[in-house]
């Protein structure tokens, strides 16, 4: 199912009216820079200050000072990826992690509201664990291209061809796609997640790369999808050895949405927040992240004394959430993520197998 055929199967725009009914509107704050706003977001420039220049944050701040307001006035949490750019990242989030990080906090939030600064199947995975809350996207348009690459009916047809193979589908998929799935995965517990089942043969769908770089890793039949993220697929091995001649010193860290040749050249290869570990206990001199590059930003923010190499490939869906819109979802309540009931349940079950599991 699409995000446009799931807005359709809960009521599409009229389910955005229904949170901002609830809730009510807010009214829209002054955004002028005042030596008030300064005093009282200055510990927070002070994070992001070798990422936003002087002169530009006086646009950021305002926008930083509301939402950090507002997100209390409203009882709510912001929920952030590895991703998003540094003044999400450092000036408004209260939990940040990678997708089965953000899963798990999701499950343990008090408040009632849930900003998910991600794309949209990470809003939908916390709304499937939190059905009595209510969760906004500041974009609805923030999709994924793994995501898209497969639907409920493809799983669908897949069990028909391999009938009795268990699915492991990856978390970035729609609620659609995990309804028809056993388990779900991230990439820091695929390996967990194949290896807890008893199956010779496993599904691990839609990541190709995902899935041949863990099939290495097991005795297990790893059955594959064609889908693809559309930042990882862009590294290619020879850059990376080009990168390596020029100076053998530094170190590559990749992350296993990447094709296979491309992490044969890794120094070491992880989940995001494996990446983000190796960097904090290794302390290398010279290190270059494959993956989305404002990763290497929020990392560099908090990690004095490493020389972060960027072959900068953005995420054009996690660009679609920035501050204006974080603060216009708090004012009056959008973008509402809804699952259609009729799969809620069986797409919760697979994604609470994966947060449960034992490693």
């Amino acid at each position: 199912m699409t995000i446009a055929q799931n807005q359709a199967a809960v009521g599409g725009l009229s389910a955005a009216k229904t949170a901002a009914e609830r809730f009510g509107i807010l009214e829209r704050p002054d955004l002028t820079f005042t030596p008030e706003i300064a005093r009282e977001t200055a510990h927070l420039y002070d994070r992001v200050k070798q990422f936003v220049p002087a002169f530009e944050w006086p646009v950021y701040a305002p926008y930083v000072h509301a939402i950090n307001r507002l997100k209390k006035e409203r009882g709510a949490v912001i929920l952030a990826h590895n991703y998003q750019t540094p003044d999400i990242f450092h000036c408004v989030a209260d939990i940040v992690g990678d997708s089965l990080q953000l899963a798990r906090d999701a499950t343990k939030v008090d408040a009632g509201i849930i900003i998910q600064c991600g794309v949209h199947f990470m809003a939908e995975t916390s709304k499937l664990l939190n059905p009595e809350k209510t969760v906004l996207i500041p974009d609805g348009k923030a999709g994924c291209s793994l995501s898209e690459s497969i639907t409920g009916a493809d799983v669908r047809l897949l069990k028909e061809r391999y009938p009795g193979v268990p699915v492991v589908t990856y978390v970035n998929t729609s609620a659609d796609v995990k309804a028809e799935t056993d388990i779900c995965c991230t990439s820091s517990n695929v390996l967990a997640v194949i290896e807890s089942l008893e199956s010779d043969t496993v599904l691990c769908i839609p990541d190709e790369y995902l899935a041949m770089n863990v099939a290495k890793q097991t005795k297990k039949k790893i059955l594959t999808w064609k889908g693809h993220c559309e930042v990882h697929e862009r590294f290619t091995a020879a850059e990376l050895l080009a990168y390596k001649e020029a100076d053998p010193s530094i170190e590559i860290i990749g992350h296993p949405e990447c094709h296979p040749d491309v992490i044969a050249v890794c120094d070491f290869a992880g989940s995001t927040s494996g990446m983000i570990n190796y960097v904090k206990d290794k302390r290398p001199a010279r290190v270059l992240l494959v993956t989305e590059c404002s990763m290497a930003s929020n990392i560099q923010a908090e990690v004095k004394g490493v020389d972060f190499i960027k072959p900068c490939n953005l995420c054009p869906h996690m660009k679609r959430i920035t501050l204006p819109k974080i603060l216009d979802s708090l004012l009056f309540m959008t973008e509402e993520v809804l699952v259609d009931p009729a799969i809620a349940g069986r797409a919760r079950l697979a994604v609470e197998r994966m947060v449960n599991l034992k490693q």
